[in-house]
C-alpha cells in the first residue's frame, strides 16, 4: 500500500538583511591609510576617503582619459623649476578628512618629496579636475579643497565644454568662481603669478561629452 507523503512548501530565497537606514561609519585618515598600507584595497579597488567616508571613484572613460593628457601636457609646458605635475595621486586634507585621488595637482618640488608621504595643500596650490559624469560631484568638492586651503581649483567640464576656476579659498568653499568658455584662455596662476595662458579649446576632445 502506497502512501502520500504531503510536500514540504517552498519558499523564495530571501535576500540578506541589511539595516535600514544603512548605517555609515567614518574613518579617520590615519585608519584610511593604515588599510591602504596593509594591502586592503587593491588597484581594483577605485575608492578615496572624502570627508572621512570612503567614496566610489568614477571609471575613465576616453574622452576624460586624453583631457586630462591635454591638461597635463598644456600646464607641465608653463611650470618653472621646482614644480611639476602629479596625476591621479592621493592628495592629503586633514581638516576635511579626505584624501582624494585629483586628476592632476601641481605639486611643490619633485617625485621624490614624496617618496613617504601625501603632499597636502600647502605644497598644491592648483587642483584640476576633468568632469562629465562627475560634474555634480566634482563641484560639490569645492567645499573640500576651498576648506583645505588649495588656492586655485579648476573643473574642465566637458559637458559644458567648458573651464570652471575657483579661487580665493575659506572655511565655506571658494569665495570666487570664474566661467572661461571655449573661445577663451585660462590664465595659469602659480602662487599669485600668472605663468601664461591656455586655450580652453587645447584641453577639451574634439567632439562634446555625453552627459
Amino acid at each position: 500500500m502506497s502512501t502520500i507523503t504531503p510536500l514540504q512548501s517552498m519558499t523564495a530565497p530571501q535576500p540578506p538583511w541589511v539595516p535600514s537606514p544603512p548605517t555609515l561609519y567614518r574613518l579617520s585618515i590615519a585608519q584610511y591609510e593604515a588599510m591602504v598600507a596593509s594591502g586592503v584595497f587593491t588597484k581594483r579597488d577605485r575608492l578615496h576617503l572624502i570627508n572621512g567616508f570612503l567614496v566610489a571613484r568614477m571609471t575613465e572613460y576616453p574622452p576624460h582619459a586624453a583631457a586630462c593628457d591635454g591638461v597635463r601636457l598644456a600646464i607641465e609646458a608653463l611650470l618653472p623649476a621646482g614644480w611639476y605635475i602629479r596625476s591621479d595621486k592621493p592628495l592629503k586634507i586633514p581638516n576635511s578628512i579626505s584624501v582624494p585621488e585629483p586628476d592632476a595637482v601641481v605639486a611643490r618640488g619633485t617625485w621624490r618629496d614624496y617618496e613617504r608621504r601625501h603632499p597636502e595643500p600647502a605644497q598644491v596650490p592648483v587642483v584640476i579636475e576633468v568632469s562629465s559624469s562627475s560634474l555634480h560631484e566634482d563641484r560639490q568638492m569645492a567645499l573640500v579643497y576651498g576648506k583645505g586651503g588649495v588656492a586655485v581649483y579648476w573643473i574642465v567640464n566637458l559637458i559644458d565644454r567648458q573651464v570652471e576656476v575657483h579661487t580665493d579659498p575659506g572655511p565655506d568653499g571658494y569665495r570666487k568662481a570664474q566661467v572661461f568658455s571655449s573661445d577663451q584662455a585660462v590664465p595659469v596662476f602659480l602662487e599669485g603669478t600668472e605663468l601664461g595662458r591656455i586655450a580652453v579649446t587645447d584641453i577639451l576632445p574634439r567632439q562634446p561629452a555625453e552627459g
